[in-house]
């Protein structure tokens, strides 16, 4: 199972990598620019199919895939009577429009994803069926027992415990009447709190501990949920790019020196490969509880290669929006000047930068390859 796990982590990557491109495709077409091949995979031809002016295809390493648009700078040849197609010769806005199309994908199908998780598979929460009783409490004398759901408090019917729960810890120590099911029988027990201290803080409790499982939400409510979800992810992203140099160290540490891996630092492609063959082949979740799992993880990281994408360096597409909003600037004193509108920057004139970027991409990829070969990491599913 842990092998479909990985296989399932590796196929969802090359989906969203085509998702990805796609969004380029799209928004390029969209613009009239020319884009000659959409491939999945790099190196040599598998498989491929010409539609129109574009070739689709697959090629024999599957680390991702591209979409070739045609005249990304100036020195790029275009097709007589295809120059105003080149990409260089479109308004920054439509660059801009293009070039984060990506990323923005990587947004929504992230969206989509913790959409799902949560209206289709449920998310782990307190459930108000009981699973222990506390002795000599309101709950123990009023003849409640495990097993009890609790249908409605006080005439108000459960839907959310953690909130439902409130009408406990706010009751002042007033009985309550509790419409529970017991087994198929439905049935209404009389319940006071009483009054203990929990974290210094005086709270009236009813002495019971419910059971924590997998809880699906209506499609409005998921809607808004899987929005703040996928808004925590978006900030914990920023973070973790925030404290990426921070934690090189510590990663080096532990892929040479031998110590324990952190389980909350950097993690390479190989890394999330293998969490997520552990989700989906542990025995200490049930299905759903793996399947919430893996589409977690797939969400998460998405949404972290999304903005990962949209960091200003060349050779990623941030690099490019960069270059694009740089031209504007240039423009915008340009013309409170009174002067004309100078020529796009030429990417290539900053290849030196581009390679410098590269080399320091590619040297923490072997170094996060490394660390998670040698000294994985363990969730402990």
């Amino acid at each position: 199972m842990q092998i479909l796990g990985i296989l399932a982590f590796v196929v969802a990557l090359l989906l969203s990598v085509m998702i990805h491109e796609f969004g380029h495709f799209l928004t390029a077409k969209h613009y009239g620019m020319k884009v000659s091949e959409f491939f999945l995979g790099f190196g040599a031809r598998i498989w491929s199919t010409k539609r129109g002016e574009t070739e689709f295809g697959i090629k024999a390493i599957p680390a991702g895939g591209y979409c070739r648009i045609e005249g990304m700078v100036p020195t790029d040849v275009m097709e007589a009577g295809e120059e105003d197609r080149a990409f260089y010769r479109a308004s920054s806005g439509r660059k801009l429009i293009v070039l984060g199309a990506g990323s923005f994908l990587h947004f929504v199908l992230g969206y989509i994803l913790i959409f799902i998780l949560f209206a289709g598979v449920g998310v782990n929460q307190l459930l108000p069926t009981i699973s222990q009783i506390s002795p000599k409490s309101g709950a123990a004398a009023a003849g409640l027992l495990p097993g009890d759901t609790v249908l409605a408090i006080n005439g108000v019917k459960v839907r959310d415990w953690i909130n439902d729960v409130k009408a406990i810890r706010n009751s002042g120590g007033k009985s309550l009447s509790l419409e529970i099911l017991r087994g198929t029988q439905t049935q209404t027990i009389t319940a006071t709190p009483t009054q203990e201290i929990i974290d210094g803080k005086p709270r009236w409790i009813l002495g019971i501990i419910n059971k924590v499982g997998l809880k699906r939400t209506n499609p409005i409510r998921s809607l808004k949920n899987a929005g703040l979800v996928t808004r925590d992810f978006t900030v914990a992203s920023f973070k973790s790019l925030g404290q990426l140099p921070s934690k090189i160290p510590a990663l080096w540490g532990q892929s040479v020196g031998g110590k324990k891996r952190d389980a909350n630092g950097l993690v390479g492609v190989v890394g999330v490969a293998r969490a997520s063959g552990q989700a989906l082949g542990s025995t200490k979740l049930s299905f759903a509880e793996r399947i919430a799992t893996f589409i977690l993880i797939i969400a998460s990281l998405n949404i972290f290669v999304g903005i990962f994408n949209l960091l200003p360096l060349l050779p990623l597409d941030g690099g490019h929006m960069a270059v694009a909003i740089a031209d504007e600037v240039r423009a915008f004193f340009a013309r409170l000047r009174g002067r004309p509108r100078p020529a796009a920057i030429d990417v290539t004139v900053l290849t030196p930068i581009t390679m410098v970027v590269f080399v320091l991409l590619a040297a923490l990829t072997l170094l996060l390859l490394f660390a998670d070969i040698v000294n994985p990491v363990n969730l402990n599913l």
